[in-house]
C-alpha cells in the first residue's frame, strides 16, 4: 500500500514557523554536502551558470522562475546545484521547488518530512497532469519563486530521446506571469551516483 501523501500539500502550500526552521538547516546540509561533492570532490566544467546566479539574485520580485533539464542520475538533485555560490545553494529562500517521485521518496513518515523541509513535492507518476504536485508547481511559480522540472519524468539510464511530460506544459501555460524559462544540460553526474549497485557516491570524477 503506497504512504499516504495528502498531509504533505498543506504543509508545502501554507509552510509553518517550524517549517521554515527545518527546511533551513536541511537546505543548508544537503546544499554545503552538494558543494563538497561536485565542486571539491570531483572535476566539473560548466557554461553560462552566471545567467542563472544572476536571476537567482536579481530578477524582479514576483518573477516566476522555471528550469528543466535532463535527468541521468538520482543525484542530479541536489548536484546541479551544488555548482552554485553557497549563499544560493544554501538558502531555503533562493533554492527551488522540485518535483520526486511519491513511490520513492515519500514512503514513509521520516523520508517524507526530509524531502519535505527540502522543498520538495511529492509526484505520482501515471496520475497526469491534473493532480496535487502539478497544481502546486503553479501556485509557487505564481508567488515567484523557482521551480525544477525534469520533463523526462524518470531517471534516462539509456540517454535515449524521450517524450516530455505534459505536465510540463500545464506549469508553463497554466502561470499567470510568463515564467523565465532556462534549460539545463548536463552530462556526468551517472558517474557521481551510479544507477546501478553498488551505489557509493564516486569522487575524481570528470
Amino acid at each position: 500500500i503506497p504512504y499516504n501523501i495528502d498531509w504533505i500539500f498543506p504543509k508545502l502550500r501554507r509552510p509553518s514557523r517550524l517549517w521554515h526552521i527545518a527546511s533551513t538547516g536541511v537546505i543548508g546540509l544537503v546544499g554545503f554536502f552538494s558543494k563538497i561533492v561536485i565542486v571539491w570532490l570531483n572535476k566539473t566544467r560548466v557554461h553560462n551558470i552566471e545567467v542563472l546566479e544572476n536571476l537567482l539574485e536579481n530578477r524582479p520580485k514576483g518573477t516566476p522562475l522555471l528550469t528543466v533539464s535532463n535527468h541521468h542520475s538520482c543525484f542530479d538533485d541536489p548536484g546541479m546545484w551544488g555548482l552554485l555560490k553557497l549563499r544560493n545553494v544554501c538558502n531555503h529562500n533562493v533554492i527551488r521547488w522540485s518535483m520526486a517521485a511519491h513511490d520513492i521518496c515519500f514512503t514513509n513518515k521520516y523520508h517524507s518530512l526530509f524531502f519535505m523541509y527540502g522543498k520538495c513535492i511529492p509526484v505520482v507518476r501515471g496520475a497526469g497532469v491534473y493532480q496535487p504536485a502539478i497544481d502546486l508547481c503553479i501556485e509557487k511559480l505564481k508567488l515567484g519563486h523557482w521551480v525544477h522540472v525534469f520533463p523526462e519524468g524518470k531517471v534516462n539510464m539509456t540517454k535515449e530521446d524521450l517524450r516530455f511530460k505534459w505536465g510540463v506544459g500545464r506549469i508553463i501555460y497554466e502561470t499567470p506571469i510568463l515564467p523565465v524559462i532556462i534549460p539545463i544540460w548536463h552530462i556526468g553526474m551517472e558517474t557521481v551516483l551510479p544507477n546501478e549497485p553498488p551505489y557509493y557516491l564516486g569522487w575524481a570524477r570528470n
